[in-house]
């Protein structure tokens, strides 16, 4: 029997001991489960390390119950999708820079689901692209440089 990604992360949560409601939001290929709880800050983390966890362990149980199962992303009370928002905000202006003199510009290490923010955001610009390092590790640098 197969559960839902939104039954999966209610089970988990439940045995961490939060009480929460869960929506599903975002489209069929990225689909977002938003909780709503009073304990907002404990679920998220500092700088959304638990919020962070939460979802890649949601992830790999989805992948292991059905292996071509589609990512989603896990957000609690909007802070993902406001820090996604001040992070995407914050490249914007680091890749005016960049159109402006010529000159790459490295972000400040990033895990891999920002980095994929990144790369999607610059996957279609015609004059800044972003390249990420070959190496090893939970943490890169992206840097933004001039297409050629």
């Amino acid at each position: 029997m197969n559960l839902t990604p939104k039954e999966i992360l209610d089970d988990l949560l439940g045995h961490l001991g939060f009480v929460c409601e869960i929506e599903e939001t975002g489209t069929p290929t990225m689909p977002v489960l938003m909780v709503h709880t009073n304990e907002a800050t404990r679920l998220v983390g500092q700088n959304g390390a638990v919020l962070e966890d939460l979802q890649y362990l949601l992830n790999r149980l989805l992948i292991a119950q059905q292996p071509n199962a589609p990512r989603v992303a896990v957000d609690v009370e909007h802070h993902r999708a406001m820090r996604d928002d001040g992070l995407l905000s914050r490249v914007r202006g680091l890749a005016e820079q960049v159109r402006a003199t010529g000159r790459p510009v490295q972000l400040e290490p990033l895990n891999s689901y920002d980095r994929r923010l990144v790369h999607q955001m610059f996957k279609d610009d015609a004059d800044v692209m972003s390249v990420s390092p070959k190496e090893e590790g939970r943490l890169k640098r992206i840097t933004l440089q001039k297409r050629k």
